[in-house]
């Protein structure tokens, strides 16, 4: 099954021509059969990934959550992970009596994602902003390496 996975995947990625620095950033994720007890009731987010020359930026959607809500951590040395426990805050009646009659922009109390950064991601340099319902993290990438000299060495 999970090679049908893989060949899917890399169906997709050549499709939309997905770059390889992006595939970089994907962990392997559960299918919503293979959910278990310590992740159930617990939704991805979507998020957008921007590779810039000198740093990676993360864009996500946490409509309703405040920065208090979400918390953002590195794991593993190498691994990014997005939470929250937070619930979205509704916007109550004025007047007493008022209840809402639909609830069609839920969004689940509990988010998780999981990153594994790249080589030449700086995990000791990274920040985070949550403003307007966007959930914007920064991480600041290492210098290259220097390029190995050449020395020519003369034959007698």
């Amino acid at each position: 099954m999970s090679r049908v996975i893989d060949d899917v995947a890399a169906a997709v990625n050549h499709l939309f021509d997905i770059p390889e620095t992006m595939e970089k950033f994907t962990t392997p994720s559960r299918s919503p059969h293979q959910e278990t007890n310590k992740s159930k009731g617990v939704s991805s987010i979507p998020v957008d990934i921007l590779d810039s020359p000198k740093e990676y930026i993360f864009f996500m959607d946490v409509p309703g959550r405040s920065k208090s809500d979400v918390q953002v951590t590195v794991e593993d040395e190498r691994t990014l992970v997005i939470r929250s426990n937070g619930k979205r805050k509704r916007e109550d009646g004025e007047e007493e009596g008022c209840k809402y009659i639909r609830l069609e922009r839920r969004v689940p109390q509990k988010l998780l994602r999981k990153f594994k950064l790249p080589e030449d991601a700086n995990v000791s340099a990274i920040s985070a902003k949550c403003e307007n319902g966007v959930l914007t993290i920064v991480v600041e990438k290492l210098p290259p390496p220097p390029k190995p000299k050449t020395l020519e060495v003369a034959i007698s």
